[in-house]
């Protein structure tokens, strides 16, 4: 078990935002799980140990959510990224996590200053659409794989329909709870749940209900507006803090 203080005070409000985010709440900042305890740990064990406590979380998650889901995104968006994690563990020796971040974060500041630029309040809620979905819910689930960081891709195919913001966070608990379970035997395979990182796993697991229980009470009291405007903003914080990571991890590595 990991025993260093700096671990925990990293992974306790890592953990926290990561519910608050899979709650609902704070939009992609569940993204920012990896990256904080990156600061102490290597991203990979940070990704196996985050794992089992998502996967909580999801179950807790669809209890609190489940007459919300918004079935024909799911339909298009599953296939899609069961497709890219699948892709995420075929490439795993070959592709980099910081060439991922970097590539993922430019992707979600770009939508969002495009949003804002035009007046994207003001524009018709898109409809679901399969060529989209499709290639958003690959990329989804490959970054999910690498990074756990499936969240801002995710976005990008789902807030410009503006659905009832119970409806968005219903779908993607249900979109992420199947990709996490899925990403549970790669993982496996490539031998991330050791007996250290189980251990600080168990010692991590409490706070994760109570914090995705936070952030479902908090989605259901914040007017839709707000809810909107919260989430955008999330998905560009997260999104520069991937550009950056992406950036430190390709020139430390050069």
């Amino acid at each position: 078990m990991i025993s260093d203080p700096w671990f925990y005070a990293a992974a306790i409000p890592a953990i926290i935002l990561t519910g608050l985010a899979k709650g609902g709440f704070l939009g992609a900042a569940g993204g920012l799980a990896v990256p904080l305890m990156s600061l102490t740990i290597p991203p990979v064990q940070a990704a196996g140990i985050m794992l089992p406590i998502l996967n909580i979380m999801d179950l807790v998650g669809l209890f609190a959510y489940r007459r919300d889901f918004h079935w024909a995104n799911l339909a298009i968006l599953l296939p899609a990224a069961i497709a890219g994690v699948a892709l995420g563990w075929a490439t795993a020796a070959y592709v980099t996590e910081g060439h991922v971040r970097l590539i993922i974060g430019i992707i979600g500041a770009a939508f969002t200053i495009n949003y804002w630029r035009s007046g994207g309040e003001k524009r018709a809620p898109q409809q679901p659409d399969r060529l989209r979905g499709t290639f958003w819910g690959m990329v989804a689930g490959f970054t999910s794989f690498v990074s756990h960081t499936g969240a801002p891709p995710f976005n990008v195919y789902m807030l410009p329909q503006r659905l009832p913001s119970t409806a968005l966070a219903a779908t993607a608990v249900v979109f992420f709870t199947t990709i996490n379970l899925v990403k549970l035997i790669p993982y496996y395979a490539l031998g991330q749940f050791n007996t250290a990182n189980l251990k600080t796993t168990v010692v991590l697991l409490p706070l994760a209900p109570l914090a995705l229980l936070a952030g479902v009470w908090l989605t259901r009291r914040i007017n839709q507006g707000p809810f909107y405007r919260i989430a955008y903003a999330s998905l560009f914080v997260i999104s520069l803090k991937l550009i950056f990571d992406g950036i430190h991890a390709i020139w430390f590595a050069g």
